[in-house]
């Protein structure tokens, strides 16, 4: 039946749920690097098992509840059966700092965290008395339950079902979930993200791949990070692929051979996550794959190179931001190009906007709109734009104007509507009265490092200067015996003289500061550039 899951139905995500998994059956639907292997209808049975516990264990008020788990089966299922029970799911970043977690726990005004004392034990973090222990939960399911779980899985017909549930309910501007920002250029935020915004992301996916059941996807992607959340979690809960999970993804060898074991067509990743593959996962174990993505930071072509020499199948490019849900633009893998169809794919762009969005450049002194081909702030529409941060109607009017979002990236549009992203308005310093890029500063750098498929040795950052008002600084990850030497030949390299960093702005660090999400950590960088920096000079 065509209702099951049409790439363009507007159901709410639980429905599209429940219809999906019920059209599964028997077929394979989620697996786990744990051992975990579920049919469709085996999934949505211990999704409604798991809504039955939570339910008698959460108090009827509680409408946001805190997730502290990896990319399980099991983090899926809680997921889902949160949706299911009319609350709203706050994944947590268990990557971060015990102080940027309390204070997301606080902002979001969680009294249950769903986590495992062995998991919080392992990621050095502690959640009190917030705590719902995920294995004693499952415990708590009765004989009975399990019975009550079973029907309404497989014998109740849907709309009832649906009814019974609420889902019928649903309306596209309720609350999905809460992913918090990464904090890479400052506290996290709250991200308001609705059932529609969710949902109009992965109608997008969907419309670009035009995915069957025959596609398998690799889930390494973290939950609390809005790429995973979306593409890995969702999208596999609502379409016809099904979907493998990992709890590292920096654990090349075990992601190849899930990947191998599982057939699997499709893997999300960041462009650092990439280059981990190209160097621990066997060739033979990626053979199966056809679309590949990279997204969160800048694909560069030395990764998709190597990338495709390796296990030949080449990278495409996305951009999103969480805000947007988080997906706003990509570049169509050829497996997936339809013959016929207009140009979707421009290497050294980020593809052209999803389905329903639009994209438009302003200046950034004005505010003016810019015409094709000048470069500026990008601003993104459609449903994809989120309905807010949490509490905080005073940042969501910074970058929210007549349901227009202001990204904070440079970029630029072509005529055929592909994106070209420069820079980041954060990574830009203005020294001597001139914007200076950090990125491409950086990349000049590492090149004359030696940095090879697209590995970081060095990073850009700046400290306040009272003579030009800014200037940057380098940290590098390596060793450089003679900085005055790298700035000549930065200089050979046609850089302006504005642009190239001074010999005494070079400073050694252990590792370059990384988020979870794999995208670098602006505001550890920029609190160290200050540190480092700002005292030596005396400030």
């Amino acid at each position: 039946m065509s209702n099951t899951s049409p790439s363009n139905d507007p159901l709410a995500l639980p429905r599209r749920m429940l219809r999906q998994l019920r059209s599964a059956g028997g077929r394979f639907k989620m697996a786990d690097s744990l051992g975990t292997r579920l049919t469709g209808r085996d999934l949505l049975v211990r999704i409604m098992a798991a809504r039955l516990v939570l339910e008698k264990v959460l108090e009827p008020e509680e409408k946001n509840v805190g997730v502290l788990l990896p990319p399980t089966a099991g983090g899926a299922i809680v997921n889902a059966a949160l949706a299911l029970s009319g609350r709203v799911a706050v994944n947590l970043n268990y990557t971060t700092s015990q102080g940027i977690l309390d204070v997301c726990i606080a902002r979001a005004g969680l009294r249950h965290v769903i986590s495992s004392p062995a998991f919080l034990t392992r990621v050095r973090l502690d959640v009190g008395e917030k705590l719902l222990d995920a294995g004693s939960l499952r415990s708590q399911l009765t004989t009975g339950q399990k019975l009550i779980a079973f029907m309404q899985a497989r014998l109740l017909p849907l709309p009832i079902l649906e009814k019974l549930l609420g889902v019928d309910q649903l309306r596209p501007d309720d609350v999905l979930t809460i992913i918090f920002t990464s904090g890479s250029t400052g506290d996290p935020k709250g991200v308001v993200l609705t059932e529609e915004n969710v949902g109009s992301n992965v109608r997008a996916i969907d419309h670009m791949l035009h995915l069957s059941a025959a596609d398998v996807a690799l889930g390494v992607l973290p939950f609390f990070h809005s790429y995973g959340y979306t593409t890995t979690l969702w999208t596999p809960l609502t379409l016809e692929p099904g979907v493998v999970y990992h709890t590292d993804p920096r654990d090349g060898q075990t992601v190849g051979r899930l990947a191998r074991e599982h057939h699997a067509t499709i893997l999300m990743a960041t462009p650092t996550f990439l280059r981990i593959y190209i160097r621990r996962t066997p060739a033979e174990d990626f053979s199966t794959l056809e679309v590949v993505f990279a997204a969160a930071e800048k694909l560069t072509k030395d990764v998709a190179d190597a990338f495709e020499k390796t296990f030949g199948v080449r990278p495409s490019e996305a951009y999103g931001a969480t805000e947007l849900a988080p997906l706003v633009a990509a570049n169509v893998p050829p497996a997936r190009h339809v013959p016929g169809r207009r140009t979707d794919a421009r290497e050294g762009t980020v593809g052209q906007p999803i389905l329903g969005c639009k994209a438009r450049i302003t200046d950034r002194e004005t505010g003016a709109d810019l015409p094709v081909g000048k470069e500026g702030l990008l601003w993104i529409s459609g449903p994809n734009v989120m309905q807010g941060y949490l509490d905080r109607p005073d940042l969501t009017a910074k970058v929210v104007h007549d349901g227009w979002y202001c990204t904070g990236d440079i970029a630029v549009l072509d005529h055929d509507g592909f994106i070209t992203i420069t820079g980041r308005e954060s990574r830009f310093s203005k020294v001597g009265g001139e914007m200076v890029p950090h990125l491409n500063v950086e990349e000049a750098i590492n090149e004359e490092l030696g940095a090879t498929d697209g590995e970081m040795l060095a990073v850009v950052s700046a400290v306040p200067d009272p003579a030009k008002g800014e200037r940057l600084v380098v940290f590098h990850a390596c060793d450089i015996d003679d900085p005055r030497a790298l700035c000549r030949r930065l200089a050979d390299r046609g850089l302006p003289n504005l642009w190239i960093p001074g010999a005494d702005a070079f400073a050694r660090i252990d590792e370059i500061p990384v988020l979870g999400s794999g995208k670098l950590d602006l505001k550890h960088l920029g609190d160290l550039a200050r540190e480092r920096f700002c005292r030596q000079a005396g400030a």
